[in-house]
């Protein structure tokens, strides 16, 4: 389990998301087209509007996701953190964090079997905010409990 595995994980997560909302606005778009004219007057303006609100809900969702690929971006897996901060990779008494992007468990990340799960998670994240600034050896309090630090990479 290495941060380059975890950084194309979550690269990869990234971009399943695009596609899926870039996806799903083509077919509302495509439904919103297809709507025909009927004799019931106004359930073609109503089958149109909500083809539109259903094409502006997974345009919020894109742009979401190319907010999380820049913000991933700008971090560089490569580099050793000695601290917890953007871009660790923090093992804790309460498991293993990617302090990259909120992308949730990436169990077996990168392909590798039989690797403990590690939480990818944002800089802004609770947890993340309890962690910041400490290094191996050293506890911080995290809903009420004292969470230790078992190493920083």
């Amino acid at each position: 389990m290495t941060k380059p595995a975890l950084h194309a994980a979550c690269q990869a997560l990234i971009a399943q998301r695009m596609a899926a909302a870039t996806q799903a606005m083509q077919a509302a778009q495509e439904s919103a087209n297809s709507e025909t004219k009927s004799s019931a007057g106004d359930k073609y303006e109503t089958g149109r509007a909500m083809a539109q609100e259903e094409r502006n809900r997974n345009a919020a969702q894109l742009h979401q996701a190319q907010q999380l690929q820049a913000e991933l971006a700008r971090i560089n897996p490569h580099l050793v953190c000695d601290t917890v901060r953007q871009g660790a990779l923090v093992q804790t008494s309460l498991g293993w964090f990617y302090l990259s992007v909120s992308a949730g468990a990436l169990a077996g990340a990168g392909g590798v079997e039989n690797q403990p799960e590690v939480f990818a998670v944002s800089a802004a994240a609770p947890v993340a905010l309890a962690l910041h600034g400490k290094r191996a050896g050293e506890e911080a309090v995290f809903n009420g409990k004292a969470v230790r630090v078992l190493a920083v990479s």
